[in-house]
């Protein structure tokens, strides 16, 4: 089977058809879905979501974009939910920075800090992290290692094939391998994808967004993961049947479901 380890069904892109969706993907083979916590005013839908269905489960956290709004989530309301299997999304994204320089800086520090209390919260709990990192891999890599994120592991969702981020495998972290591995503009990606250590390969969609090619322009969806996993496939050499069964292991362990 196939984990969609990142899949934003608390989009209201979904609100219509969830159930349609849900089961175009299982009859596609993917049989478990987690939800990514990101903006805290979709987290009780996400919540909602995963009790409906016994094979959706979610994660509670605060995207960079979203960081204003980390003071106002109850952790404390939902961390120890059964559906809830991971912290994060968090981490550092640093694409869409503006003002002065010194306005710059101060998003940055803003945004360090909100990720380490994630870590944190990560620690105490005893769950996974689901880290978010754009145009920031050096000091994302530099907070996970002196934060003692590497008690809890993780998965850098939607890796952005930077090597220097590799050598996070031996700290427990995963790499969330999404429709990216599909464009033709793919190439650092590709190049780097047989250097990931099979054990710690993941597969994601992040749908609604980065819709795989041959769909690029549509709504993502979970039943895509098939065209990541083929890709994969290709690129490394392995059947589809081995890329599913490696990604579906390390999937369950790294999030602790069955």
């Amino acid at each position: 089977m196939i984990v969609d380890t990142h899949i934003h069904l608390d989009d209201k892109r979904y609100d219509d058809d969830l159930d349609e969706v849900l089961n175009r993907a299982r009859e596609g083979g993917v049989k478990r879905f987690i939800i990514p916590g990101a903006d805290p005013r979709t987290l009780p839908r996400a919540v909602e979501i995963a009790e409906t269905y016994k094979d959706v489960y979610f994660a509670i956290g605060v995207h960079p974009y979203d960081m204003d709004s980390f003071e106002n989530l109850d952790f404390d309301k939902y961390i120890n939910h059964e559906k809830c299997v991971a912290i994060g999304e968090c981490g550092l994204d640093y694409y869409r920075l503006e003002g002065s320089d010194e306005e710059k800086e101060q998003e940055k520090q803003k945004q360090k800090e909100i990720f380490i209390s994630q870590i944190e919260l990560a620690k105490k709990y005893k769950k996974p992290l689901i880290v978010h990192i754009r145009d920031a891999s050096r000091d994302s890599k530099e907070i996970l290692l002196q934060n003692g994120a590497s008690e809890v592991g993780g998965v850098l969702h939607c890796y952005n094939a930077d090597e220097e981020l590799l050598s996070l495998a031996n700290n427990g972290f995963y790499f969330g391998i999404g429709g990216v591995v599909t464009f033709k503009n793919a190439k650092k990606l590709i190049n780097v994808l047989p250097k990931i250590p099979h054990a710690k390969l993941l597969i994601e969609t992040d749908g609604p967004y980065l819709t795989p090619t041959p769909h690029r322009g549509e709504r993502n969806e979970p039943f895509y993961t098939t065209f990541v996993v083929n890709r994969i496939s290709e690129i490394l050499e392995l059947s589809t049947k081995k890329i599913k069964e490696i990604t579906t292991q390390n999937a369950l362990k790294l999030f602790n479901i069955s």
